[in-house]
């Protein structure tokens, strides 16, 4: 005749008890009754939000320039990568160097996808550019704080209607002083370029005494001396 299990045994390889980790302590094997009881550890579930990226606004391309004289300035401009959503801007921001660590006559460049980082372009070739040159002893000081606020502020389109005017922006390491620039489509919207360099400032915290400016692409390609003209200040 065969005979039943005891009945507090049924459901030992069903359903948990109500309280898990209680009983897990209990039937640990090989546990002295008197020693201490290891810890279980509880699994991480992740989150919905972990699997959820997060879009921007518009796509982004990343461009490196070294100059290597034995090449066209083309040639040395080399396409890096393209992202369209913060956890992807991160992830790339992350794994290049910053602006202080490379060698002069280095650039990088921001821009929306489907500008090129150079004057020609169509979307380019009426605007202009917000200035910034740095000292020397900026360049470990300011440089990189600068230049990730200046990529924050585009690709989170900080500048309210006036982002979609903001083309990109470049970051030049050079000896006598680097320089951050923010690139817009129309050097005659004064509106727009007004709002974007006090928005600007203020975001990088540049004191009031300090001034940018802001210099056309035509007017720079032109000039014949050191400088050129700014079209407006902040």
């Amino acid at each position: 005749m065969a005979t039943s299990e005891p009945e507090n045994r049924m459901t030992s390889d069903v359903t948990p008890p109500p309280n898990a980790e209680e009983d897990s302590k209990i039937t640990t094997k090989s546990e002295p009754e008197d020693g201490p009881t290891p810890e279980i550890p509880t699994p991480i579930v992740p989150s919905s939000e972990q699997y959820i990226k997060h879009p921007l606004q518009n796509r982004w391309a990343l461009w490196y320039f070294k100059n290597d004289k034995s090449k066209s300035w083309t040639e040395n401009l080399r396409l890096i990568a393209k992202f369209d959503t913060v956890e992807d801007f991160w992830a790339l921001y992350n794994h290049i160097q910053q602006p202080s660590k490379l060698g002069f006559g280095c650039d990088y460049c921001l821009f929306k996808d489907g500008i090129k980082p150079m004057w020609e372009d169509d979307r380019n070739k009426l605007g202009g550019r917000w200035l910034m040159t740095l000292s020397k002893q900026q360049r470990h000081n300011d440089l990189d704080r600068y230049w990730m606020e200046t990529l924050l502020c585009l690709i989170g389109e900080s500048f309210d209607e006036a982002s979609e005017d903001a083309c990109g922006a470049v970051v030049n390491v050079r000896p006598k002083g680097d320089k951050i620039a923010i690139w817009t489509a129309n050097c005659q919207n004064r509106e727009s370029i007004m709002t974007i360099g006090q928005q600007y400032k203020e975001r990088l915290s540049i004191p009031n005494k300090t001034l940018i400016g802001y210099q056309s692409h035509d007017d720079t390609s032109s000039k014949s001396g050191s400088t050129t003209k700014n079209m407006y200040s902040v």
